[in-house]
């Protein structure tokens, strides 16, 4: 069964950091494009960023450039999106997926073929 597991979500005040995590459970990811997307209360799934399955590549929102990375171990089966500098308009929930590679990094959510359960991030002011 193939599912992905995020956590490491939670309430942090602005300025603050979190590390999020999404382990594959039943399969494996290291074949597959990674991204991370987010949902704020009202709003649409947004991009938020990627990574390519060898993790040679990655590609970010405008919105997060500079203050959250995404990597991956793929002999632990997990990937993470580091956030720091987080704003209260970072607040959503965040969710992660796989995608089977094709050409570059796909940042439209309907693209991507697994979805975790997602993670709830809490930024107070």
């Amino acid at each position: 069964q193939v599912q992905l597991v995020e956590s490491g979500g939670g309430l942090v005040q602005a300025g603050g950091s979190l590390r999020l995590s999404c382990a594959a459970s039943g399969w494996t990811l290291s074949s597959y494009d990674m991204g991370w997307f987010r949902q704020a209360p009202g709003k649409e799934r947004e991009f938020v960023a990627g990574i390519s399955w060898s993790g040679d590549s990655t590609y970010y929102a405008d919105s997060v450039k500079d203050r959250f990375t995404i990597s991956r171990d793929n002999a632990k089966n997990t990937v993470y999106l580091q956030m720091n500098s987080l704003k209260p308009e970072d607040t959503a929930v965040y969710y992660c997926a796989a995608r089977r590679p094709y050409n570059n990094i796909a940042t439209m959510a309907r693209l991507y073929d697994y979805w975790g359960q997602g993670t709830q991030v809490t930024v107070s002011s």
